[in-house]
């Protein structure tokens, strides 16, 4: 399940990947604004932290086990996810769509309408 997280993360619209913090966590930015982060675990599990809105955080967080407040990360506005076989693939990639939308809602008019217009990633 990693890899296709991975995959759909840096398939999105204008979507890069980097590791401003060394070797881990991965980073997924747009347009430079970071979007997911996906930590290396122990084992065949592994976490990312996702941006959320507030209330929607603080509802997956109480319906889901598997979703906490954002590890190293204003708790208000992350979510960490725990990729441990609990969640559906469906569910994390909703997730990941919520946090890249957030962060794309939020950039000047200019650059959205540029990664509108980028073709997507295959």
């Amino acid at each position: 399940m990693k890899n296709s997280i991975i995959d759909y993360c840096i398939k999105k619209h204008g979507a890069t990947k980097e590791y401003p913090f060394g070797d881990d966590p991965m980073v997924i930015k747009i347009a430079g604004k970071m979007f997911a982060l996906i930590f290396e675990d122990e084992g065949d599990h592994f976490h990312l932290n996702l941006k959320c809105d507030p209330v929607i955080a603080a509802n997956l967080r109480e319906q889901l086990e598997a979703v906490r407040p954002g590890f190293h990360m204003n708790k208000k506005h992350w979510n960490t996810v725990m990729i441990d076989g609990s969640l559906s693939e469906s569910e994390v990639y909703d997730m990941i769509d919520h946090s890249y939308d957030l962060v794309v809602n939020n950039l000047p008019k200019r650059l959205k309408e540029s990664i509108a217009e980028m073709n997507p990633k295959d």
